[in-house]
């Protein structure tokens, strides 16, 4: 049973939103209440249909009571009896904790694990696979970077994926794609075992550098000169330091509020480069988690090429349609990833 309080919560909510655009917000404030409106509506939708069916039921409990409508009220029972608890699931899923980086493009990253050249092949196998799923969903595919091996495989890649619930889709294939097949270069006919690493990363939002007046020291000082004539008489030079990094900027120029505009931005600069760094050492990390080594004992996915099947052995799907698969045809798989996900979040729930 879904708790009717939170749902008159969530209600509330949606209907503050809903006033408040229709109000005219601030310009500051509509992009935050937008998105927050646009997540929300789904489950304001569901709620209603819900609310709606147990008033029908309700009502169809009364309507027992009247001769003249017993009839239709027992026709009508049943059917609500069956929907109400359907439509309780998709509450429930529906108010599960989201992913704040669901809703954002991803970077792919693919690169051949144990198996030589025949694992080389199979990345380009993977990133072809990848490029006709996101064409078919509508998604745009950027090759960032590639590096290919002598044979047409490919040594390493990175794509940037950009559309609607990209990271949502494509987060669980993150791991160690395993290929059993005859290889291109197998004279004798021999089944060979290899593997490629697949990582799928949220790509990260841009920074927005704010740098509070505390965290900076600003100093002025006579700037130095040649002699004479272009010497500087007065303390116009600008000095700012960082104090959280200790970094130090300095601009000489002749007005002391162009040196500080000038330090200032010099200043974010820098600060902007470490956190990108920063940021950038953070993918890699979560990248190295979820691939692991490469080895193809870390398998989360097998591709049977002589008998046609594929299996996903995190969730135990087996799909004798692995010709259609590597064409881009992943909606199966994913949607059965998803469903695995969503359930294991509610058992925790009720656990």
């Amino acid at each position: 049973m879904v708790p009717l309080e939170k749902l008159a919560q969530i209600t509330q909510r949606f209907e503050f939103l809903e006033a408040k655009l229709n109000a005219g917000a601030s310009p500051a404030e509509i992009a935050t209440l937008s998105r927050e409106y646009s997540d929300l509506k789904p489950v304001a939708d569901e709620i209603l249909a819900y609310r709606r069916a147990l008033d029908d039921l309700a009502e169809a409990e009364i309507m027992l009571a009247d001769p003249e409508m017993k009839a239709l009220a027992e026709d009508e029972m049943p059917l609500l009896k069956a929907r109400i608890p359907e439509m309780e699931s998709r509450l429930q899923i529906a108010l599960l904790p989201k992913d704040a980086a669901d809703a954002r493009p991803a970077i792919l990253e693919i690169r051949p694990g144990t198996g030589g050249d025949e694992a080389a092949l199979f990345a380009a196998d993977l990133l072809r696979m990848y490029q006709r799923y996101a064409e078919k969903m509508g998604w745009s595919f950027e090759v960032l970077e590639q590096q290919d091996s002598e044979l047409g495989g490919i040594k390493d890649v990175q794509v940037h994926i950009a559309g609607e619930g990209v990271f949502a889709k494509l987060k669980f294939e993150s791991g160690v794609h395993r290929v059993q097949r005859v290889p291109e270069t197998e004279a004798q006919g021999r089944v060979h075992t290899s593997a490629a690493t697949v990582a799928v990363l949220p790509e990260a939002e841009e920074v927005d550098l704010v740098i509070p007046a505390s965290d900076i020291r600003i100093d002025t000082m006579r700037a130095s000169g040649a002699g004479g004539q272009h010497v500087n008489t007065t303390d116009s030079a600008v000095r700012i330091t960082h104090i959280p990094t200790g970094m130090i900027v300095v601009s000489a120029q002749k007005s002391q509020h162009r040196n500080k505009e000038i330090a200032m931005q010099v200043l974010r600069a820098r600060l902007f480069d470490l956190e990108r760094a920063r940021v950038d050492n953070a993918r890699a990390a979560e990248r190295k988690s979820q691939v692991g080594s490469g080895d193809r004992s870390e398998r989360i996915r097998t591709y049977n090429f002589p008998q046609g099947r594929m299996t996903d052995h995190r969730i135990n799907l087996t799909l004798y349609s692995l010709g259609q698969i590597m064409q881009g045809d992943l909606g199966e798989v994913v949607d059965a990833l998803v469903a695995h996900d969503q359930a294991s979040k509610l058992a925790e729930m009720e656990g």
